[in-house]
Formats: C-alpha cells, sequence, structure tokens
C-alpha cells in the first residue's frame, strides 16, 4: 500500500496538465510567489519552496501538492475552491492537508467541508487548526509562521513566514568543535536564534492592518490587497475592511519590502485605469518593487 500511494504521488508529479496561464509567477531571491486576486472573484497564493500557500478561491491543479494551507478568512473569494483540493488530494492518495483558519470559523469551515462530503458521499480528510494572533506555528526547521491581527468585514487574520538560523553565541566564537560538542552534551544552550520575515500576507484589511504589524512593511516579499483605486461613491461602506491607493501613497516611505504585490482589485475597475492611476500616484512604483496582479 505504502508503494502504490508513492507511486500515485510520482505520477500526480508526471502529469502533463498546468493551468499556469491563470495565475502570475513572482521570481524573489530565495524563493517564488504563485498566485491570483481579484475582488470578489478568486485569491489565491502559493510559495512552492516553502510548501505552503495563502487562501484557496481557486485551486490550479499543481498547487495540489502544496500540504500547508494558511487562510486568511472565510469570504466565497477566499476559500470556494477548498472543497476541489480536498477532493483531488484524497483522489491522488496524498496526505490529508493542514489547513490554518481563524479559530472563530473552525466549526462554520468544518460544515461547509461536511456539506460536500455528503455531496460526494465520501470523505474530505484534513486537519484544520484554529489561529489567533499572537500564535506562532512551527513548519519546520527552518520556517516559523506569525498570526497577525487585521481589519476585515468577517473574522481575519494575516501571516508572516519567517526563516530562522541558529547563530553561536559571542561567548562561545572561540571554542574548538570538541569544546562546543561538549557543551552541547551537558545540555548548555551555546546558540541564539534569528529570524528573517521573507513573506508577509495581509489578506483582506484596512490599511490598520498594515500599521499594526510593522514586520510586514520588513518582510522580503508583501502580498497585500488594494481593493479600491479611491473612495467608493457611497464612501465607507465598501471601503470598510479594505485599502485604497491613497494608502500606498500614504505610507510609501514604510516599505521596505523588495517586492510589493498590490493585488485584489475591485472588477468594477479597468485594468488600463488601475495602471494609469498607479503610474500616477506611486511614480516610478516605488523603485520598481511593486507588482500589480
Amino acid at each position: 500500500m505504502a508503494q502504490n500511494k508513492k507511486n500515485k504521488q510520482e505520477s500526480n508529479d508526471s502529469l502533463d496538465y498546468n493551468e499556469s496561464s491563470t495565475y502570475r509567477k513572482i521570481k524573489c531571491d530565495t524563493f517564488t510567489i504563485e498566485g491570483f486576486s481579484r475582488a470578489p472573484v478568486m485569491t489565491f497564493w502559493r510559495i512552492p519552496e516553502f510548501k505552503l500557500g495563502f487562501d484557496l478561491g481557486w485551486q490550479p491543479w499543481e498547487f495540489m501538492g502544496s500540504p500547508k494551507w494558511f487562510i486568511s478568512h472565510c469570504h466565497m473569494d477566499h476559500v470556494l475552491a477548498l472543497p476541489a483540493y480536498l477532493a483531488r488530494r484524497r483522489m491522488m492518495l496524498m496526505d490529508p492537508p493542514t489547513l490554518y483558519v481563524p479559530e472563530q470559523k473552525v466549526g462554520d469551515l468544518r460544515q461547509f467541508i461536511a456539506a460536500f462530503c455528503k455531496l460526494e458521499q465520501s470523505a474530505l480528510p484534513c486537519d484544520i487548526i484554529g489561529v489567533r494572533p499572537g500564535d506562532e506555528l512551527d513548519l519546520s526547521r527552518e520556517l516559523v509562521a506569525t498570526v497577525h491581527k487585521t481589519y476585515h468585514t468577517v473574522p481575519s487574520v494575516g501571516y508572516i513566514v519567517w526563516e530562522r538560523r541558529k547563530k553561536l553565541k559571542p561567548e562561545y566564537l572561540e571554542l574548538t568543535g570538541e569544546q562546543i560538542r561538549d557543551l552541547n552534551l551537558a545540555g548548555v544552550e551555546i546558540s541564539y536564534e534569528i529570524r528573517f520575515p521573507r513573506v508577509a500576507f495581509l489578506g483582506d484589511s484596512s490599511a490598520r492592518g498594515l500599521d499594526e504589524n510593522p514586520d510586514m512593511y520588513r518582510a522580503d516579499a508583501l502580498i497585500t490587497e488594494m481593493t479600491h483605486l479611491r473612495v467608493p461613491a457611497n464612501g465607507g461602506a465598501q471601503l470598510k475592511g479594505h485599502m485604497q491607493l491613497d494608502d500606498y501613497v500614504a505610507r510609501q516611505d514604510k516599505f521596505q519590502n523588495k517586492k510589493i504585490i498590490l493585488s485584489h482589485v475591485s472588477i468594477r475597475y479597468p485594468q488600463n485605469d488601475i495602471e494609469r492611476q498607479l503610474k500616477i500616484k506611486l511614480p516610478g512604483l516605488l523603485d520598481g518593487r511593486i507588482e500589480l496582479v
């Protein structure tokens, strides 16, 4: 059975089918960000090198191999493809994935999945973990994710994925390898951890979500939202829980990111209008760091 499972996974890797034309691929220094977002149609992102993704408003076939997904909130355009993702992994005999979701929505998400189980008359196995701001999630020896409060119209969170490394404490730098080994065996803590914010995912949020999470401004790559180009005709009703272009203009000196992915723009705006307004208000696109998706 184990060999059969392995063969199934390998056959999945070799399937000659992909949907890469439906999403963007953005190269960063040591990882790739793949995905797309348009309000209120779909939002989906993944970092294949880290084996994780953010939100599942759509699920290209090749995204199926990512086993960990971080859900920012449960609006339709951010979770609609979740049942398809679970069913595909089950069909390919892959291990149940892990889903991280705001703790207030764990029960609702289970009911959502259960409804599809009833329709399909089969199981959609997964591990659902409720999270809240302040949580730390160990992903591997090198990676850890932190959960951050955001401000949307429903319970929501953002995430930062950090790379962590061990550094030898200064007082032990002059020791030999044998001396360091002996201290390790004796249970002495000879190193300390340093962290580097690699990817920040805001999800849907007002600008307050960025301002109260300053580490997002420092991440190598920031995936953020810009739903509106300007204040909507009905004012704050539609703007609530979202950002607009002027929010970025007002904060342009705060962004230390190497890549700033502006996404989730409303479908009410034509693409040429989005690009024109962005170039007018942020000429140079913050030294070319902005990627409009």
